[in-house]
């Protein structure tokens, strides 16, 4: 299969830098898409990956998951698209499409394991995939997006990550007018879940260690901030979520937070995976039929939903901008939550 060089930023190993580099894209067949990247969201995922945190990561490993461009060639059977629309690309670009999640829109269960769109296996070309940190990407039609015109593209990139981690859950568990949702957390994704859940209609409170966080939260959307280290805060919302979305991505005690659900009440965990070193009580869960649950972001059909209702609402994330020659100073700013709330490279910066 021909291929064509493009500039991306990658590691090659991790504990390198990364740096700018050379990488090969395949040459658009029938069904494929190929998009000039204008922007890409940094998501922790990225920076885990490029540092080999969770194990298994391919080098070089060029990240970037949250892709938003405008289409600059179509496959012969391509339908849907056109050379010059604007299209997202999220965290999958392909999967096995022949199992019953897949049949069900829930690509990111694929039982044979969805591809990533970096460090998955690439059936094209062999190798690995090689994500957003690049000129261009081309991509299979069924697992490209399409991007609402009335949107900053910029703070669209980490809908394509951020957006359908939260949104998916918001919508699985159906939140609507009549709900009241919390979120714990207040960083990437769950700046996005005060958004989307106020968006559908929800009484939407935050859970927090930081008084100082309040404003911020209520900026966003948030009808309330509960500080969860003060026990009259957590005993005045005792039995009162419908569901909590639970964005923290370290080990954590569950076990204050439950007692805050009503009866069929949910935790939704999206930010750790892991072990939680903490015992969960089993009492309020079994007297109360609540449960505490975890999910993974979205299908294309539902990724798209998630779009079309943002863009419907004016919903994007809140960004910093950098250029991509500064993501390694952004990845260290990340680790300390310095970042309200979600990088996002400019991609031009790559072309200087």
């Amino acid at each position: 299969m021909s291929t064509t060089t493009v500039k991306a930023f990658g590691a090659e190993s991790k504990t390198a830098d990364l740096k700018e580099m050379n990488i090969e894209r395949r040459e658009v067949t029938a069904n494929d898409i190929e998009i000039d990247i204008l922007f890409c969201g940094v998501c922790h995922s990225d920076l885990h990956t490029a540092r080999n945190d969770w194990g298994g990561s391919k080098y070089p490993a060029v990240p970037g998951h949250e892709i938003v461009g405008r289409i600059s060639k179509i496959g012969a059977d391509v339908k849907n698209f056109k050379v010059g629309d604007l299209a997202g690309v999220g965290c999958m670009v392909d999967s096995c499409r022949e199992c019953e999640n897949c049949k069900q829109d829930l690509e990111q269960y694929c039982t044979q394991g969805m591809t990533g769109t970096y460090n998955g296996n690439d059936t094209h070309l062999g190798g690995h995939t090689f994500g957003g940190y690049s000129e261009k990407v081309v991509v299979d039609q069924n697992y490209v997006l399409r991007v609402p015109e009335n949107l900053d593209l910029a703070a669209v990139a980490p809908l394509l990550c951020a957006g359908i981690t939260t949104y998916s859950p918001l919508k699985h568990w159906n939140v609507n007018e009549n709900s009241k949702v919390a979120v714990v957390g207040l960083g990437g994704l769950g700046h996005m879940a005060i958004k989307l859940a106020k968006g559908m209609g929800a009484h939407v409170s935050l859970f927090s260690r930081s008084p100082e966080k309040t404003q911020d939260a209520m900026d966003l959307g948030a009808d309330a901030v509960i500080i969860s280290t003060d026990e009259s805060h957590m005993k005045d919302v005792q039995s009162k979520f419908d569901l909590i979305i639970d964005t923290v991505p370290y080990d954590h005690d569950l076990n204050e937070y439950i007692p805050t659900l009503n009866v069929n009440g949910t935790i939704v965990l999206l930010g750790f995976i892991g072990s939680l070193e903490d015992k969960l009580s089993t009492v309020p869960l079994v007297l109360g039929r609540k449960a505490i649950a975890g999910s993974l972001i979205g299908g294309i059909a539902e990724t798209q939903e998630m779009l079309d209702f943002c863009g419907e609402k004016n919903i994007v994330s809140e960004i910093e901008m950098i250029d991509m020659q500064n993501i390694n100073e952004a990845y260290e700013r990340m680790l300390k939550s310095d970042v309200k709330y979600r990088f996002v490279i400019d991609m031009k910066s790559l072309k200087n």
